[in-house]
């Protein structure tokens, strides 16, 4: 792993209206991922550094070393209005990394000591270490976590997410969440198509969700944007090759699954959720889908 340790100019940032995200505001102090996720999204950012959106992306790693300095500058300037802000939206604000840097601590602390709105998606335990922090901001602003398990299938985790915990760790992560009085749900993200979303994965999956408390569960099919595209499918080439021509018809040349397809997973998983008795994701504040990766440009780089 290397760390290239950088001063943000800003750490809040906007999403863009065109990407119809359901929040206006995030924080990602980090750029890069070691949770080295074969499908993720943000892979693309990387190449905005001048490094490559596969390797790269897994093992160097932008860290705003100012991060918690700059939200606290950012929420007491008079032109914020205090809006929701996700966290983790990008990549894993509870990645390998933050064990050594902690600079969640401090951003938390900053949401806090503000009674500002927020939400934590991360697919990391380390969450855990913060729960103090996370207690007292509930205590003044509405607040909410959210876990990334796309499947309970430990084959398909240590092939697909090597760099993050199990998908067991991740339900118990949930649990504890819960338990101490901060909503947990559960994003199912992604469904991949022909290794996790066979009806019997999905009830598998939500069975596991529902046994965990999770307030919510909600469902995201693979998408393949390009750079994460390339990546997935060498991925899919050397593990799974004979998927190579039902995923060229599935997604043709675009990033997205039919919609006939992501409305059935989806659906699925609406009437698991009912059936075992986990609550609807539209009655809680949970942390939403991620945005698309941040535009190039100086300051989106700090």
């Amino acid at each position: 792993m290397t760390f290239y340790e950088v001063r943000a100019r800003t750490v809040v940032n906007k999403v863009p209206e065109a990407s119809r995200m359901p929040f206006r505001w995030t924080i990602n102090p980090y750029r890069g991922c070691s949770n080295a996720c074969v499908y993720c999204f943000a892979r693309k950012s990387h190449e905005y550094l001048d490094m490559d959106a596969g390797a790269d992306f897994d093992s160097r790693i932008v860290v705003k070393v100012n991060a918690a300095e700059r939200v606290r500058a950012e929420l007491a300037s008079p032109r914020w209005r205090g809006e929701h802000i996700a966290l983790g939206a990008n990549v894993d604000c509870y990645q390998r990394a933050e064990g050594r840097y902690r600079l969640m601590p401090g951003i938390l602390a900053a949401l806090r000591d503000a009674a500002n709105p927020f939400s934590v998606l991360t697919k990391g335990a380390l969450i855990l270490r913060d729960l103090p922090i996370l207690r007292e901001a509930a205590e003044r602003a509405a607040v909410s976590a959210a876990v990334s398990i796309g499947s309970v299938d430990p084959d398909l985790w240590r092939l697909a997410e090597p760099g993050t915990p199990p998908p067991r760790r991740r339900l118990a992560v949930c649990t504890a969440l819960n338990e101490a009085g901060i909503g947990c749900g559960v994003l199912m993200g992604p469904v991949i198509p022909y290794l996790s979303d066979s009806p019997a994965q999905l009830d598998a999956a939500v069975r596991r969700i529902a046994g965990a408390g999770a307030t919510w569960v909600s469902a995201i099919t693979l998408h393949l944007r390009p750079g994460a595209r390339e990546w997935f499918m060498a991925w899919l080439r050397a593990h799974h090759p004979e998927l190579i021509v039902p995923y060229a018809r599935l997604y043709g040349s675009g990033a997205y699954a039919p919609r006939e397809y992501q409305d059935d997973i989806s659906r699925q998983v609406r009437d698991l959720a009912a059936r075992y008795g986990i609550g609807d994701r539209a009655a809680h504040r949970a942390a939403p889908p991620p945005p698309p990766p941040e535009p190039p440009g100086q300051l989106s780089l700090l």
